[in-house]
């Protein structure tokens, strides 16, 4: 027996006898599955219920006592406490996926008894998609064929077979006969419902789903599964939509819909007399602080979130509530909130049709609340009413904060009233007032904006939100050094974006996300020019992780990798460049508003790209070895150098690699097309780079240069460990030695990993000629300050006492005493000066020119001084309270420079104060 007493199952039986006349019939129509109850035998009435068809020659007649029997059973159960709502919810669900799946292998076999059912597959949307059916609902599905699998005669055409076998479907279920019926079968949620038929082609959903479907069809398909007939060919189906349902970019305009629909709904229960809070009449489902609203708090949080986390992607309701607290969306206490009140309202929802099998949700009055009360073991209706006023009370408070209440919520007004862009004389004369050149075109400009020509302008809801933070978009771009190009950048945006409504509508409303975009406009170029190009990044400014720095580079590989059988190769390469542009852009955004320090910046787009080479590297493995098998004991290994080795990238950075591999180099791979060990690695590697270079839908990635490997550009793109320890022991130049001080495994194993360091060590460590080493390296920096000067005054690598000049004192002190072996640049001077062999100031001196090369790129991308607003924000960023306090530092950071390599090299270092 259950957890359940037998008092309680008793109990249950006689609640259902006395307060529910369905119950009540059914429990007399089956009377041994009523001793079984009566016993407390629930397991034994759910295994009863599984033949209670049996003996039946019709299909139809033998599905109505299934479910007649799981009715009953359940209802018993629940009552008696000894099913759980989860369980109750998951048995009617699977039920309805039988039914479903025998009902179109059925509907075939009666024209073509001997085929085998492929072709038709049923999607299951709402409850039944979430495991999470009712009592007594109806079920949802969308029927879909192939023509070229749907099983026919001769001369039938397909797609009126499939309308043949469709309603053969919905007769078989939903027909109501001496037996009762299945299901109510509505295919309403079916592509263009209103014109279309019953089962819909493939090719023609697809089309559908990739170009016209509305807003509330992405909500719909959160909780989508492929639950009958031909499941494989449903379930491709759904993978070649996912796009559709979970999208990169934050489409707030769904967001938008959904929040109307509920305000729509609200307002149509007090037309229609709805009782607008817990009493008779009031709505379970659609009534204010009901189930609808709870799902609809999970499932906006999920079209917003889950395109990116795919930790979101789950059906259920209580499982999407516990998923966004885990990933830090809503806070634990609204999740567990939430839960509790959606699983107590379903129950009562399941009381309520239970009393007559009839799909309702509006309580009762008099009489018939008091029995929904005492079914449900309580006193009376009073009771009832009371609990769910405190249960509403919590959901409508939290799905209020969700769609800002009907009046529209807190607003933060903006600076200037919203400007009529109908009228130009205003406009031309307001933007004269705010200082722009040619006003009288500029305006003209701006109004050609409202043509149609941009989908973001579109709609009358979008222009509105436009017209309200229009004016404090034009008077912050007037203080921008170069408004015109900033001006450019934002009409990018706008032709770029497919929906911006809710983004205007944030802009106007919160003075911190609009000083953020106003920041990339008119500080940083580069981020200003990506955005331009890919508007949906504006979506990184909304996201409430925004501001934080990247994780682990194991948890940035998981965000890259896409888990599972069904996703393509080009799939990872597009999912890597969308995860590294999202955190690329936000770390742009962090550095130029200051937030994190500019080293912790570099570091994290350091991570960023090993976790990118990390995923690459085993997505082109598994790829490749599709054709070319594997080399047993034997991989490709990637060895990172220059800033990417030392974790100090910056966002011009390219990747400096050399990919080696272990094993022999004449071995053969167990492939179909077996290729030897030397081949197989360079093509393998070949494809590492492209993986990581080659543009894909998502765009560009990385710039790779592998010019360090053994040979420069001469030699093989991969060389076998072996090989390479023995050329760097024996043939490499001395500056291929100071590159190997920078080098650190990036992808690879871990056992071949730590004997490829022990050979680096080695060679680092080698005896060396110390005169030798000195004349190499004075002779590598000369023949450097020949062929690249500093491109202008900002150029911290090049200028003399800069970057390059501190690497070249840490790497020959390295070379010469096997001190600081570190790859990390900064480390390696600690231990330099901790031994005496640097100042203790060089690695102060190191860490502020790195700062300002890594804002440079952003804030000064040509090298010379930056405009004002860029220069105070990289002063900021550096730490320094204006941009002529961060020239004096900058100036005394390469004399400092200047010290130490006089006292290494005996020379003195010119700087010129002028540059």
């Amino acid at each position: 027996m259950s957890d359940a007493t037998l008092k309680d199952w008793q109990s249950a039986l006689q609640r259902a006898r006395d307060e529910a006349p369905f119950l009540a019939r059914a429990l007399s129509r089956q009377p041994q599955l009523a001793d079984l109850l009566e016993r407390g035998e629930g397991e034994a009435a759910l295994e009863w219920v599984q033949g209670a068809g049996g003996g039946c020659d019709e299909v139809g007649a033998a599905l109505r006592r299934e479910r007649l029997a799981l009715a009953t059973a359940l209802a018993i159960g629940d009552l008696a406490g000894a099913f759980s709502l989860s369980r109750v919810m998951a048995e009617l669900s699977n039920f309805a996926d039988h039914a479903l799946d025998t009902a179109i292998k059925e509907a075939i076999a009666r024209r073509m008894p001997d085929a085998e059912p492929k072709g038709m597959f049923a999607l299951a949307l709402g409850k039944q998609g979430a495991s999470e059916l009712n009592y007594s609902s109806d079920i949802d599905p969308i029927i879909l064929f192939d023509s070229e699998t749907l099983p026919r005669r001769e001369n039938d055409d397909p797609a009126e077979a499939a309308q043949r076998y469709a309603r053969e479907v919905v007769n078989l279920l939903s027909a109501n006969t001496a037996e009762g019926y299945v299901f109510r079968v509505d295919l309403r949620l079916r592509p263009a419902s209103e014109v279309s038929p019953s089962a819909i082609s493939v090719p023609s959903a697809l089309a559908h789903y990739q170009s016209s479907a509305l807003a509330w069809e992405r909500a719909a398909f959160i909780r989508v599964r492929a639950a009958a007939g031909d499941i494989p060919a449903g379930e491709d189906f759904l993978h070649q939509i996912d796009n559709f349902v979970w999208r990169s970019a934050l489409d707030f305009g769904a967001v938008e819909e959904v929040r109307q629909l509920t305000l729509r709904i609200r307002a149509n229960q007090a037309d229609l007399g709805g009782q607008l809070t817990p009493g008779p009449g009031f709505n379970l489902k659609q009534g204010r602080g009901g189930i609808r609203e709870i799902e609809f708090f999970a499932q906006t949080h999920q079209l917003i979130h889950g395109g990116r986390d795919s930790s979101l992607r789950v059906k259920g309701t209580r499982a999407a509530l516990d998923a966004l607290a885990a990933a830090g969306r809503i806070e634990q206490s609204q999740a567990d909130d939430l839960g509790r009140c959606y699983d107590r309202l379903r129950v009562l929802e399941h009381r309520l049709q239970m009393v007559e099998d009839r799909q309702t949700h509006s309580l009762p009055e008099g009489d018939a609340l008091d029995s929904v009360a005492r079914l449900d073991g309580m006193k009376d209706g009073a009771a009832l009413v009371a609990e769910l006023m405190q249960i509403t009370n919590v959901v409508a408070r939290e799905y209020d904060t969700l769609i800002e209440a009907e009046d529209g919520g807190a607003s933060v007004s903006v600076s200037a009233s919203p400007i009529p862009l109908a009228e130009p004389e205003p406009l031309r004369e307001k933007l004269a007032g705010l200082g722009f050149a040619t006003p009288k075109r500029l305006a003209k400009r701006i109004e050609s904006w409202r043509d149609g020509r941009y989908q973001s302008l579109r709609s009358d809801a979008a222009l509105d939100a436009f017209d309200a933070m229009l004016p404090a978009l034009l008077e912050a771009l007037s203080k921008a050094a170069a408004p015109d190009q900033a001006l450019a950048r934002w009409e990018s945006v706008l032709e770029n974006a497919s929906s911006a409504v809710n983004f205007f509508r944030l802009l106007e409303a919160q003075p911190e996300l609009f000083g953020q975009l106003i920041a990339v406009l008119t500080l940083a170029p580069p981020l200003a020019d990506e955005l331009g190009q890919r508007p949906q990044l504006l979506d990184i400014l909304i996201d409430g992780s925004a501001l934080e720095l990247p994780g682990a580079v194991e948890d940035l590989a998981q965000d890259m990798a896409c888990d599972g059988e069904q996703w393509a190769y080009e799939d990872v390469l597009d999912q890597i460049r969308q995860v590294t542009s999202e955190h690329r852009f936000a770390l742009g955004v962090q550095l130029i508003q200051g937030v994190h320090d500019p080293l912790d910046i570099a570091a994290g787009l350091s991570r960023l790209a090993e976790a990118g080479i990390v995923v690459a590297h085993t997505a082109a493995a598994a790829e490749f070895s599709r054709a070319h098998g594997k080399i047993p004991g034997s991989e490709l290994l990637v060895l990172g150098l220059g800033r990417l080795g030392g974790g100090m990238l910056t966002h011009a950075s390219d990747l400096d690699i050399v990919y080696l591999f272990t094993g022999a180099f004449d071995a053969q791979s167990d492939g179909a097309r077996p290729l030897s060990g030397s081949v197989y690695f360079n093509r393998l590697a070949q494809r590492v780079t492209a993986a990581l270079s080659v543009a894909t839908a998502q765009g560009a990635l990385y710039e790779v240069d592998t010019r360090l490997r053994p040979q420069g550009a001469q030699g093989p793109l991969a060389t076998t460990t072996t090989s390479f320890a023995k050329y760097q022991a024996e043939t490499a130049w001395s500056w291929e030695h100071m590159a190997l001080t920078r080098a650190r495994l990036l992808s690879g194993g871990a056992g071949a990993g730590v004997r490829l360091r022990g050979q680096i060590a080695d060679v680092l460590l080698q005896t060396r000629d110390h005169a030798q080493l000195r004349t190499d390296v004075l002779s590598m920096r000369a023949d450097i300050a020949r062929h690249k000067t500093p491109g202008g005054p900002m150029d911290v690598k090049l200028l003399r006492g800069g970057l390059v000049d501190t690497e070249f004192c840490v790497h020959f002190l390295q070379l010469r005493s096997g001190v600081g072996l570190q790859p990390h640049l900064g480390d390696a001077i600690t231990e330099l000066a901790d031994a005496g062999l640097v100042s203790g100031d060089l690695r102060d001196a190191w860490e502020l020119m790195t700062r300002i090369l890594v804002c440079g790129r952003l804030l000064a991308p040509h090298l010379g001084h930056p405009p004002a607003a860029a220069a105070e924000a990289m002063a900021r960023a550096c730490g320094q309270e204006n941009f002529d306090d961060l020239l004096q530092s900058l100036g005394k950071a390469r004399q400092e420079v200047a010290r130490n390599w006089a006292q290494i090299f005996g020379q003195e270092l010119e700087i010129d104060s002028d540059e």
